[in-house]
């Protein structure tokens, strides 16, 4: 498959056909993991940066087998063996995030296109060993939940900053990593996960970024 861009900004290397399912499962599963807006194909080409002629013919490959339903017209949704390959994927993604900001100094807007490329050529051994050098970490930069090696994804919690009354100050769990120039905003007002922030006090681009836990109104 020829290059193709994506969100970031960075130019994809060109992918095996198993490299590309497994990149579709991954984006379909972290597109409704935290809303329950369904993605189409559409979307989900956005997602990809790639032209939905492309993405219509993988979707019905999916489907054939047995990763995803389509119905004509209808979002996509994982099978049950679409979600577990999706997992599978989302814990590689997440886990080298992680080791590339805590071993490497990374920075969390930079991360996400290197983590694309490694997730594919890490063996399941050198993973295990990464997570454990970790710590067995739960959550990755952007505080994103890692599913263990059995497909268990730790509980989340958190609102959209956007959907509290102006004022009210949250503490932050989760930062979309789909703009880096969010992260960079917030890197440079200060602003992290576990750190409090109010609504309001961001761009409404970083609002609608940012999941927080209510701390109290102010």
């Amino acid at each position: 498959m020829s290059p193709a861009s994506s969100e970031h900004g960075a130019t994809r290397v060109s992918r095996t056909p198993s490299q590309v399912v497994e990149d579709y499962l991954k984006v379909i599963y972290g597109h409704t993991e935290w809303q329950h807006e369904p993605i189409t194909p559409k979307r989900l080409g956005e997602r990809l940066g790639l032209a939905p002629s492309s993405v219509t013919e993988t979707v019905k490959r999916l489907t054939a087998q047995g990763l995803v339903e389509h119905p004509r017209y209808g979002a996509i949704a994982l099978t049950a063996a679409g979600e577990a390959e999706a997992l599978r994927m989302v814990r590689r993604h997440r886990l080298v995030e992680t080791w590339l900001v805590q071993e490497y100094g990374y920075g969390w807007d930079e991360v996400h296109d290197e983590a694309e490329v490694l997730e594919h050529a890490l063996s399941d051994r050198m993973l295990d060993l990464i997570d454990a050098r970790l710590g067995y970490p739960e959550r990755d930069p952007h505080g994103d939940p890692i599913p263990d090696s059995e497909g268990a994804v730790p509980a989340t919690r958190g609102f959209l900053l956007a959907e509290l009354t102006r004022g009210v100050v949250g503490v932050v769990t989760r930062i979309s990593d789909e703009d880096p120039a969010v992260l960079r905003e917030l890197t440079a007002r200060g602003i992290g996960l576990d750190s409090s922030v109010r609504a309001g006090d961001v761009s409404m681009d970083a609002e609608n970024a940012v999941w927080v836990v209510v701390d109290s109104p102010e």
